[in-house]
């Protein structure tokens, strides 16, 4: 991270054929707010913005029986797809100069130069002695951290345990609907359930007990959200499925994961 420049707010298919625009149309019709999934016409309010997804790679602290059942490091889930997806839908509905997504360590002096991080699963999650100050520190000077797909209590519990070791005064807050990060580009009536593929195949949004989706925050002294807890959701599913054609019925749940992140990283960007 630049640290001048995002305290300044770091603000620093061609159409291949009627039948491609008819789809559209469609399922825009039958699906309300499916059209996130399709180009649009780009915003042009956030030229001069950069972005990259950066995912951190982290120790986890169930490490051998994760891999044992999913076959992957929990820190790793979703991706490359996940991010590649939503790199890509960011640079075809704004103008913000997008990068390639990037894999990062805590510790690893690189992390400076990315302001928005992103940890996946961190209901796993196990900081090192080491990491915590490089943490904070990185927070405190403008930088944005991402939580996603964690869920029910057991969950919730070990981020809250890992973020007092990084913030032991600051207090979890819920964001409500009317907190600027629902509106700043799409505007979402609240927090979106995304449910994991396997939960959409069992019939249901949630997992793990996990019943209500909600989104939290900790804030810096001016009031901006630095940690962004997306409990209860599963928008790495969302970014990662978005383009499989097997499954329309998940449509709806990619549509909403894109418009939530999206409003989450123009948030990050312009406050």
């Amino acid at each position: 991270m630049n640290v001048p420049v995002r305290r300044s707010r770091l603000r620093d298919y061609a159409i291949l054929g009627v039948g491609v625009v008819s789809l559209a149309l469609l399922a825009t019709t039958a699906i309300p707010g499916v059209w996130a999934q399709f180009g649009q016409d780009v915003d042009p309010r956030f030229a001069g913005l950069r972005w990259q997804f950066t995912r951190i790679r982290y120790d986890a602290h169930n490490a051998a029986s994760f891999r044992a059942r999913y076959w992957s490091d929990s820190w790793a889930i979703d991706g490359p797809a996940a991010e590649q997806n939503l790199s890509r839908r960011i640079r075809s509905v704004t103008a913000i100069d997008v990068g390639e997504p990037v894999v990062v360590r805590i510790e690893d002096p690189e992390l400076f130069n990315h302001p928005w991080i992103y940890f996946v699963e961190p209901g796993t999650l196990r900081l090192k002695e080491s990491e915590v100050p490089i943490l904070r520190e990185f927070l405190l000077r403008g930088g944005t951290a991402v939580m996603d797909d964690f869920h029910g209590d057991l969950e919730w519990e070990n981020v809250m345990t890992e973020m007092k070791r990084v913030f032991p005064e600051r207090k979890v807050i819920t964001l409500p609907a009317s907190h600027p990060i629902f509106s700043c580009f799409y505007q979402m009536d609240g927090f979106p359930q995304v449910p994991g593929l396997g939960s959409f195949f069992a019939g249901r949004t949630w997992e793990k007990g996990g019943i209500n989706a909600e989104l939290h925050a900790i804030e810096d002294d001016n009031g901006r959200a630095m940690v962004l807890l997306n409990w209860n959701t599963d928008m790495g599913d969302g970014w990662e499925w978005s383009n499989a054609e097997q499954y329309p019925g998940y449509i709806q749940h990619t549509a909403q994961a894109y418009r939530m992140m999206i409003n989450e990283v123009i948030y990050t960007l312009t406050h």
